[in-house]
């Protein structure tokens, strides 16, 4: 594991993960120009809408999958992907007239 490209956030993740080999964790990849080896890693590991005009991706990963990008080259960094929450707790928003 290349720590180096690991995000804080997600280092910290890594600890707390119970199976490395089952997907739970939901990263971006932010990678180099990619080639079409590079394309076959990604595909391989279930990553979809992988073209060489992009350079982030969003996945679902094991633990052993972010090993295994970590150190591959043309990978910049892996970064956590945080769910977002609603700010007024999911309830509509009133409109009010002034």
């Amino acid at each position: 594991m290349n720590y180096q490209k690991l995000g804080a956030a997600l280092a910290g993740a890594l600890n707390d993960v119970q199976d490395p080999a089952t997907p739970s964790l939901t990263v971006f990849i932010h990678t180099e120009p990619i080639s079409e080896e590079a394309i076959a890693v990604l595909q391989s590991l279930d990553i979809s809408d992988v073209t060489s005009d992009k350079d982030t991706f969003t996945a679902t990963l094991s633990a052993n999958a972010i090993s295994q990008l970590s150190e591959q080259p043309w990978v910049t960094s892996l970064q956590l992907s945080q769910q977002l929450h609603l700010l007024n707790g999911g309830k509509r928003m009133q409109s009010f007239k002034i």
